[in-house]
């Protein structure tokens, strides 16, 4: 019995260290929502997640010390819904990141971003006028655009060297025009614009030199943002998969150590009533 109430407890510490990890995810997305992908809403699932997990498995962890059967009950009831909701929440940050990436570019360090290479929810939810006026307006009070100057002894860098770049995302579709505008090259986020456009992409009358407009209103701006999300939605998913695999370890060998210990409990009358009466007879002889 002793045990089966240690190995538990020592599960419901793992989990808890486990909790640790899922919350950490949620903060990282928080801070890149903050940064650069202003979807603040896609965190909340990983912290809520995370949170539950560290309550229940202190919980489980009390019920194991104590020996309370209703701590231990309370916890595999709802640490077999945490990892139903965990496991829905991995199917789905799969599911609306599979489809869209980078194109590459000739000669260029960096990838272009179409949004007809994206699709499905969270494209429809990217693309609403209403919530793309608070990621636009998030992503200009990031200033992650005004951070891409670089120079050299004072001097800024060329084009050649500004297209060997490794840009994210963000700074590819938001903070330059596309690369089929042909627009001359003056600085990182200021183009002229008085060449001869070539192509058919909307987004070059869409870009401008105000260093508050930029191409915030352009599709590429939308697709990076995309793109930004996919990327890390894809990290996050990696760890939460790990995670998911040892909850459920966890939960069955948490399952069969209160099994076990429900039947040492159910034969301990047996057993003590086996001793009384097997002392009468000892004293007898």
């Amino acid at each position: 019995m002793r045990a089966s109430n240690h190995l538990i407890g020592l599960l419901n510490f793992l989990t808890f260290l486990l909790s640790i990890v899922i919350l950490g995810g949620g903060i990282w997305l928080s801070s890149r929502a903050n940064n650069t992908d202003c979807l603040k809403f896609l965190q909340w699932p990983l912290v809520v997640i995370g949170a539950s997990i560290m309550a229940v498995s202190l919980a489980g962890f009390a019920g194991a010390c104590y020996r309370n059967t209703f701590l231990l009950r309370l916890y595999l009831f709802v640490m077999l819904f945490i990892i139903a909701a965990l496991f829905g929440f991995v199917i789905f940050a799969y599911a609306v990141t599979e489809k869209g990436s980078g194109r590459p570019v000739v000669n260029k360090g960096y990838l272009e971003y179409y949004l007809g290479d994206y699709s499905g929810w969270l494209k429809d939810r990217v693309v609403d006028e209403q919530y793309w006026a608070k990621i636009s307006s998030c992503i200009r009070d990031s200033k992650v655009c005004g951070k891409m100057g670089r120079s050299f002894n004072g001097v800024s860098e060329t084009f050649d060297m500004f297209s060997m770049r490794k840009l994210s995302p963000i700074q590819s579709g938001c903070c330059k025009p596309p690369s089929d505008c042909s627009f001359v090259y003056v600085n990182e986020t200021l183009w002229d614009t008085s060449g001869m456009m070539i192509g058919t992409d909307t987004d070059c009358s869409r870009w401008s030199n105000d260093q508050q407009q930029l191409c915030y209103q352009c599709d590429s701006c939308k697709a990076g943002v995309l793109g930004n999300l996919k990327k890390s939605w894809r990290k996050v998913s990696v760890i939460n998969i790990v995670v998911l695999i040892l909850l459920v370890i966890f939960y069955v060998v948490a399952c069969a150590a209160f099994r076990n210990n429900k039947r040492m409990d159910n034969d301990e009358p047996y057993g003590e009533a086996r001793m009384t009466k097997a002392q009468p007879s000892r004293i007898q002889l």
